[in-house]
């Protein structure tokens, strides 16, 4: 099934009206920190390495743990969409099959010095910077793997 491709405020209308959705914010902790969707639960689709960003080995691992329900809603988000497209689409490959990509992320999408598509936070949608256990890569992780 393709994932679905909605701009910040589509996704969030979505999100109000399916039950149990969840927004998957799939950018590093440090960009999860500095502001996130309400309500948003962070699993980086890539983390730093020695040479810059890599792929998260984790990642498939502790989603399907943390989100075993593959016909939930899941709005997949990052800066732009770049990162949530990669990730909803190797969801999908692994069965989700109620998925959309946050186009424009939460910063928004620039292509050749334009902003093409105005993110989440530019869209006064509700933001937050609250990070804890139950929100966080680094509880979302330990819970997966205990």
């Amino acid at each position: 099934m393709a994932v679905k491709q909605l701009e910040p405020g589509e996704a969030k209308a979505a999100m109000d009206e399916a039950e149990n959705s969840v927004y998957l914010d799939v950018r590093t902790e440090m960009e999860f920190a500095q502001g996130h969707p309400q309500g948003a639960i962070n699993i980086p689709i890539a983390v730093p390495g020695p040479a810059g960003m890599v792929p998260n080995p984790d990642f498939l691992n502790v989603v399907q743990k943390t989100l075993p329900d593959k016909e939930q809603p899941i709005f997949c988000g990052c800066q732009s969409g770049m990162r949530s497209q990669m990730a909803a689409d190797l969801m999908a490959r692994f069965g989700y099959s109620n998925l959309a990509n946050v186009q424009g992320g939460f910063g928004g999408k620039v292509e050749n010095g334009v902003l093409v598509v105005v993110g989440w936070r530019d869209s006064n949608l509700p933001v937050e910077t609250d990070v804890n256990d139950s929100n966080s890569y680094a509880g979302i992780k330990a819970r997966a793997e205990s």
